[in-house]
């Protein structure tokens, strides 16, 4: 009996989708395609019906996780009331929540340390959802691109740093130092204290990935 129309895309997506977690929490090289597959609930073997090889699937993988990322973040801005929505996504970010779920959060702390040793292929994909990212952040915050590559290096080697240690005290405090020198390029890189600027509000929102 054949499969549905569509069936072959939307086990492609599981397949995706199982990636996308694992290589948030794990990174890629320690991240076999047996347990990709298994967490898409297929066998090892239909792996190859759908990618030519692993390369393929990170390089579509971090396509799918920047997309997903900044759809996240974008619902975060959209809940800001009393405060910029670039604030809003700084906040949620460099969250505790966001440095303690890392399976549904940004994937560049993840790749960031692997990707210098990874194929040309995947460095080119990286490059260029890299780039994504930082016009996100950029246009989100009225900024130049220069202040906006400068503001998500910040954010993303804050939260990979606040992963890193295992003092909570010290993981928690660099998470707020990284919050107020996010705002503060924001300000000087608008030209002065453009934003009003407002407490943190005690817990960002809690957001998941569908």
């Amino acid at each position: 009996m054949p499969y549905p129309e569509g069936h072959k895309i939307k086990v492609r997506g599981r397949i995706i989708g199982s990636a996308a977690k694992a290589f948030r929490s794990n990174g890629i090289h320690d991240t076999s395609v047996p347990f990709i597959m298994k967490g898409a609930g297929l066998t090892h073997g239909g792996f190859y019906s759908h990618f030519d090889n692993k390369d393929q699937l990170v390089s579509e993988t971090c396509r799918y996780a920047i997309k997903d990322t900044i759809a996240l973040l974008q619902k975060a801005a959209d809940q800001a009331v009393e405060e910029p929505k670039i604030h809003a996504v700084i906040h949620f970010y460099l969250s505790p929540h966001h440095r303690d779920h890392a399976e549904i959060g940004c994937i560049l702390p993840a790749l960031s340390g692997e990707i210098s040793r990874l194929s040309e292929e995947v460095r080119q994909v990286f490059n260029l959802e890299l780039q994504r990212m930082i016009d996100f952040v950029s246009d989100l915050g009225r900024i130049d691109h220069s202040s906006g590559s400068a503001l998500l290096s910040l954010m993303v080697g804050t939260l990979m740093l606040a992963r890193s240690v295992s003092d909570p005290q010290l993981s928690d405090g660099l998470l707020e130092a990284g919050k107020q020198q996010a705002k503060e390029l924001i300000k000087n890189s608008q030209g002065g204290p453009t934003f009003d600027q407002k407490p943190c509000p005690g817990n960002p929102p809690h957001l998941e990935v569908n």
